[in-house]
């Protein structure tokens, strides 16, 4: 039938996929419009192009109807498709709402240490959502969303399943420390500043030993060395053409 799971699926959490959704909300998607009309017999290929038409992420609005993403959810757990799959979905980051759809999905079925280190790099994606609920319409950026799967009980109007903190992770040694992208931008700036004073000392040092040849060059060639090295190697003829004074006297007398 329409609204059972796929034969052979892998029970999660202990539990059929499809019961991870209330059974109130459940039932209210089986008798949706939508769920009737786009979401028969869908697979975990043609379900791409009904998540890129998604224009809004939300559990339910106005008379508890569900929205189109959570449809989108429920068929996701019914078919349950390949651990690849989902994160191709995740990386297709030209379709946002396919990946909030796959961010949730990872959020409710995979395992803790999965689910941080695969949701965790989506905290830098900072592009607008968005929300329906009860109150209309909203706006929401995808860290944010990403941020309330990973710390908040209920998301989407679905309870989401208990997540072990990451601190209990990293204390048990199934998870490697968290670093902080604030940290990580605070040593690229320090890296570069470092750098550049390395490179500003060293053509300091560069110009400070060009400085030193040139004074040694011209020191090497000052004037005192140049007038030793043309003075006259005969004397006496320079002597002889200028007779003294005595001389001259005795030659007059």
């Amino acid at each position: 039938m329409a609204n059972t799971t796929v034969s052979g699926a892998q029970a999660i959490h202990g539990q059929n996929p499809q019961f991870l959704v209330e059974t109130v909300i459940r039932n209210r998607i089986y008798e949706s419009t939508y769920w009737k009309e786009h979401c028969f017999a869908l697979t975990a290929e043609s379900l791409i192009d009904k998540a890129i038409e998604v224009r809004a992420i939300g559990g339910v609005y106005g008379n508890q109807r569900p929205t189109e993403f959570l449809c989108l959810l429920l068929k996701l757990l019914q078919i349950q498709p390949e651990k690849e799959i989902l994160v191709e979905y995740l990386r297709a980051e030209e379709f946002k709402y396919l990946r909030a759809l796959a961010a949730l999905y990872i959020r409710m079925t995979f395992r803790a240490i999965d689910v941080y280190e695969l949701l965790e790099p989506l905290l830098k994606d900072y592009r607008k959502l968005r929300m329906r609920s009860m109150n209309g319409y909203s706006l929401v950026f995808m860290d944010e969303f990403v941020y309330e799967l990973l710390t908040e009980e209920r998301v989407c109007d679905i309870i989401m399943p208990r997540l072990p903190k990451r601190q209990v992770l990293e204390e048990n040694g199934e998870l490697g420390p968290r670093k902080s992208l604030l940290l990580a931008a605070m040593e690229d700036d320090s890296d570069r500043e470092s750098t550049k004073s390395r490179n500003s000392k060293g053509s300091r040092s560069r110009s400070r030993t060009r400085s030193l040849s040139v004074e040694s060059r011209s020191r090497s060639r000052s004037p005192s060395d140049a007038g030793s090295r043309y003075v006259s190697r005969s004397p006496s003829r320079s002597l002889s053409r200028s007779p003294s004074p005595v001389a001259n006297a005795m030659d007059e007398s």
